[in-house]
C-alpha cells in the first residue's frame, strides 16, 4: 500500500511539473497555438511509443535475461547430474524392464546430431514405461536417495529454478520418492499393492529425469562442446560407458 501511494504521489507530481513547464512557456511566448500543436503530436504518438517500450523492447530485454538466466539455470542442472542425476538414472534402469531398448535408442542409434536430439526427445516422452519396484534393491535406491538429500535440499534453495518448470517438477518427484522410501522400514516385505504404489512413483521420477537429461546434453552440445564431450563418453545408458578416449 505504501508503495502504491508512493506512486501515486510521483505521478501527480510529474504532472504538476509538466503543466508548470507549459505555463513557464505560454508565460514567456504567449503562443498557446504552438503548445496545443505539441501537446496533441505528443500525445498521438503515446501509443506507438508504449507499444514500442512494452510490447517490443520490453520482451526482447526479457527474452535477453531469460535465456542469460537459463544458462545459469543449467550449471545448477549440471551440478545434479553430476552428484546424483546419472547414478540415479543408472538406478532406475535396473528397476526398468526395458531397459535393453532404452539403451539401445540412447546410445547405439543417437548419433547426438541435431536431428537425433529431436527424434529422441519425441521418442522418450512416447514410450510406455514401465517400473517393477521389486525388480532390483529398493535399499539401495533409498541409501542413494538419502545420502544426496543435503545437496537435492540446497538446489531447492535456489530461487531462480522458479523459472525451470520442468527441473523443478523434476525435484519434487525425487524428494517425494525419498520421503516414500524413508517411511518404509523394511523394503523387502511389501504386499503387491505398495509395490505398485512406489513403482508409479518410481516411473513419474524416471520419465522427468530421461527427459530432463536429454534437454541437458542438448544444452552441452551446443554451449560447451567439451563437457558434452565427457557426458557422452559416461552415458548412464551405456553399460560399457568410460571417460577414456578410445
Amino acid at each position: 500500500m505504501k508503495r502504491f501511494n508512493w506512486q501515486i504521489i510521483f505521478g501527480l507530481s510529474l504532472i504538476v511539473l509538466s503543466t508548470l513547464f507549459y505555463l513557464l512557456h505560454y508565460s514567456i511566448f504567449r503562443d498557446s497555438h504552438h503548445i496545443l500543436l505539441y501537446l496533441i503530436g505528443d500525445i498521438a504518438f503515446l501509443p506507438i511509443q508504449v507499444l514500442l517500450v512494452t510490447l517490443i523492447i520490453d520482451r526482447l530485454l526479457n527474452a535477453r535475461e531469460k535465456s542469460s538466466l537459463l544458462k545459469k539455470l543449467n550449471m545448477v542442472i549440471g551440478a545434479f547430474f553430476s552428484e546424483v542425476g546419472t547414478e540415479l538414472l543408472k538406478s532406475f534402469s535396473e528397476f526398468s524392464p526395458q531397459k535393453d531398448q532404452i539403451g539401445k535408442d540412447l546410445v547405439e542409434n543417437n548419433d547426438w546430431s541435431n536431428k537425433a536430439f529431436s527424434y529422441m526427445s519425441k521418442r522418450v516422452k512416447q514410450y510406455e514405461y514401465h517400473i517393477e519396484s521389486q525388480r532390483a534393491n529398493l535399499e539401495d535406491l533409498r541409501n542413494l536417495l538419502l545420502g544426496k538429500r543435503g545437496f537435492l535440499l540446497a538446489l531447492l534453495e535456489n530461487p531462480n529454478l522458479l523459472e525451470h518448470e520442468s527441473f523443478t517438477e523434476l525435484l519434487w518427484a525425487v524428494f517425494h520418492l525419498t520421503e516414500e522410501l524413508t517411511c518404509r522400514m523394511d523394503l523387502k516385505q511389501l504386499p503387491e499393492t505398495d509395490c505398485q504404489h512406489l513403482s508409479a512413483d518410481m516411473k513419474r521420477a524416471y520419465v522427468l529425469l530421461i527427459v530432463e537429461w536429454l534437454a541437458y546434453m542438448k544444452h552441452l552440445k551446443i554451449d560447451y562442446p567439451y563437457l558434452f564431450s565427457l557426458a557422452a563418453r559416461m552415458n548412464p545408458f551405456d553399460p560399457n560407458a568410460s571417460p577414456i578416449v578410445k
